[in-house]
């Protein structure tokens, strides 16, 4: 009885490969699967591309920022607050060590006035002269009376543009004065891109060529902060070359060494006085990251 249902079976099973190997779609699928595993078996030819160069001149500028020096001047709301803040620390404040030792020095003027002094305290500092509170205050006084401040506005200086030194209160911007086609124009820094450089090292380069550069500066990042581009005159352009792109690149002044330009080449500026020198399309992309610190 085994035997036959075993036949039965194995006849059931040959008939259904036999009818499935017939079906057309079941050839289609078995094609398709076959040709698509051939093909990502074989290796791609290579393809030689010809690499074609940018028509874009590019280059790299540097937005090199000189940090305030001393505090600037607080506005009239900002000196009535800060009056306020003096008087309410004033009111809730605890006397001071020197305070509590004018008072001490009065009572005992008072205690000598009264005839109820014991003259014990003072041997017991021995031969030591006894220096009061208020000796102190009028010593403190002279000083103060001799001590002579510096200016914060100073007209000789702030009124000269090469050095850095002017405008201690503001942040100060350093622009170079560089050969632009046939003119000379006003800009930050810059150099063009060398083949086999980073940007960055572009932006390095154009602060260190500098005429008389003898400052250290801090690049904020290997990033650019801002770009700036601009299309050569039509009768000007060719093929490979149509314009020029500007990548910014930030730095802070790291050395505080005086710096003064020996000559009119480079200028150092708040962000007030940029517009008076650059032009208004190269402003509206410098002023996006130059902060009024």
């Amino acid at each position: 009885m085994a035997a036959p249902c075993r036949r039965m079976a194995s006849r059931f099973f040959v008939q259904f490969l036999s009818s499935f190997s017939r079906t057309p779609v079941g050839r289609a699928g078995c094609r398709q699967f076959s040709i698509s595993s051939v093909c990502r078996a074989t290796p791609q030819s290579k393809v030689v591309t010809e690499r074609t160069s940018s028509p874009w001149t590019l280059m790299a500028a540097v937005c090199l920022q000189r940090l305030p020096v001393i505090s600037a001047d607080c506005s009239p709301i900002e000196q009535q607050f800060k009056q306020m803040m003096q008087q309410m620390e004033l009111e809730k404040s605890l006397l001071s060590d020197h305070e509590l030792r004018l008072l001490e020095d009065a009572e005992r003027m008072t205690r000598k006035q009264a005839d109820d002094y014991d003259s014990d305290e003072e041997e017991s500092q021995g031969n030591q002269e006894i220096m009061l509170a208020q000796d102190l205050e009028d010593t403190w006084e002279q000083k103060l009376k001799s001590f002579q401040p510096v200016p914060r506005l100073r007209a000789d200086v702030d009124n000269d543009l090469t050095t850095v030194e002017r405008c201690l209160a503001n942040s100060l911007v350093l622009l170079a004065e560089q050969q632009v086609g046939g003119e000379k124009q006003w800009l930050l820094p810059q150099a063009p891109w060398q083949e086999g450089e980073a940007l960055r090292q572009t932006a390095e380069r154009a602060l260190s060529s500098l005429p008389a550069a003898g400052f250290r500066a801090t690049f904020l990042g290997n990033a650019p902060c801002g770009v700036y581009k601009y299309k050569l005159p039509k009768a000007a352009r060719t093929e490979s070359s149509i314009g020029t792109k500007v990548f910014f690149f930030k730095a802070i002044l790291a050395d505080s060494t005086p710096f003064k330009s020996p000559n009119a080449s480079l200028q150092w500026l708040k962000k007030s006085e940029l517009q008076k020198y650059l032009k208004p399309a190269y402003m509206m992309k410098v002023e996006r990251f130059i902060l009024s610190l």
